[in-house]
């Protein structure tokens, strides 16, 4: 136990005192090496620069690309104003439209941050004018955003699967229903806000404009038929699907819809560039902490911890959701992913879990904690959005957090609701 003791403390030491968590996680290898009497400097640069080279990882840094690409080449505004013309006259109608178009936007990108800053600039000051609560509007483009981490494709996914050596195809197929399932929670839970605040519907768009709005928005929607498609009958990986992404992105954006210029590419791929570098320094950083972590027989020891419960699935699998339930409170989802991925997968394999269930499960609660306070990654993006208090955030958001954790219950209780429809559609 003292090794977990080491590695929990020194991790959790550098964050406390700002230390960047990439930073805190080099130190924690570094420090699991002095216990085990195995420093090694080239070791060590060794294994951080493993967590670069990674084939899968490639990934990453070209779904970020789309994201970015979308949201400056209008491909995210023509998606929300397609949702618009054929929800938005419902009560609350631009309720309905922000939960359309988190779950079209997120089989585009993959990125909870960028899906929720487009949904948040265009949709907020929509429903200001509406006179919605700022309290529940901006809960709900929060609460939409993180399905984006769940439909493919999804960037999480790739970093789960590559950090446990699980399938990322199957991964990405894992999510398309739950997704589904998670827009299904969300509009309950608007409809029944929306019936108790009396909100004004939009006025109602005719069938010309929606049929205009659909024409506009063929191009952005033809792009995750695309890749889900390619997925599909093996056309080509998850890393080669981010670079059509990104590729297809920059084409529609340029020479389609004409709302990139030349001069803006360059600020696009900067951009895209910075937050490559964030999330590969992390990669890197924790495949020192990994590597110590295997060798130090982490997973092994945990596992005398969980023994009462190792022969009942469900019972560990609900203990499993609750510690990573307080986790995503303080850690960002792909610091968790990074840490605890290689220490909970093999737990999980001992406990008879699939494999693409729990990482299912694992990506799934992490993006809760996208939506918890203190850190609410996306709650922050909002409320910078619209100038808003996080309190104000927070508090809209809890009504959708609790069918979210109704959901996760359920997902619980019946596994099946992920991998039946995951045998369907591989």
């Amino acid at each position: 136990m003292l090794v977990t003791v080491i590695f929990l403390a020194v991790l959790l030491a550098g964050m406390l005192i700002g230390m960047p968590i990439a930073h805190s996680l080099v130190l924690t290898g570094v420090a699991l090496m002095w216990y085990l009497d195995f420093f090694d400097s080239q070791l060590l640069a060794q294994n951080l620069l493993a967590g670069f080279d990674s084939f899968p990882l490639l990934a990453v840094p070209f779904f970020i690309l789309a994201g970015e690409l979308m949201n400056v080449g209008g491909l995210s505004r023509r998606i929300i104003d397609l949702a618009r013309a054929f929800v938005g006259h419902i009560r609350g109608g631009l309720g309905y439209v922000a939960i359309a178009a988190a779950i079209l936007l997120a089989s585009m990108s993959g990125s909870a941050i960028a899906d929720t800053a487009a949904l948040a600039t265009i949709l907020l000051p929509m429903m200001r004018d509406q006179k919605y609560p700022d309290s529940y509007s901006a809960g709900l483009l929060a609460s939409g955003g993180i399905i984006a981490p769940i439909i493919p494709p999804s960037m999480p996914f790739v970093i789960y699967g590559v950090t446990t050596n699980t399938s990322i195809s199957k991964l990405f197929l894992s999510g398309v229903f739950p997704g589904l399932m998670m827009g299904l929670f969300l509009l309950f839970a608007w409809w029944w806000i929306a019936r108790s605040h009396r909100l004004a519907p939009m006025e109602r768009t005719g069938w010309g404009e929606r049929g205009r709005a659909l024409v506009r928005s063929i191009w952005a929607l033809m792009m995750p038929v695309i890749i889900l498609g390619g997925l599909k009958f093996g056309v080509f990986t998850p890393t080669e699907a981010a670079v059509v992404a990104a590729v297809y992105a920059l084409v529609v954006s340029m020479f389609v819809y004409r709302e990139l210029g030349w001069g803006q590419v360059r600020q696009v791929f900067i951009a895209a560039g910075k937050t490559t570098a964030v999330v590969m320094f992390l990669c890197g950083a924790a495949t020192v902490t990994a590597y110590m972590i295997t060798l130090a027989d982490l997973p092994n020891q945990l596992a005398g911890t969980f023994a009462p419960v190792m022969d009942r699935p469900v019972l560990f699998m609900a203990l499993m959701m609750v510690f990573l339930l307080f986790v995503g409170t303080a850690m960002d989802l792909t610091p968790t992913i990074l840490i605890f991925g290689p220490v909970c997968a093999p737990l999980a394999m001992k406990a008879g879990i699939d494999p693409v269930y729990f990482g299912f499960m694992f990506i799934f609660v992490g993006s809760l904690g996208l939506i918890t306070p203190p850190v609410g990654t996306v709650q922050n993006v909002v409320a910078g959005v619209g100038r808003l208090r996080m309190e104000t955030v927070i508090k809209g958001t809890n009504p959708f957090l609790m069918v979210y954790l109704a959901l996760l219950a359920l997902f619980v209780l019946f596994p099946s609701l992920i991998l039946t429809p995951l045998k369907w559609i591989h």
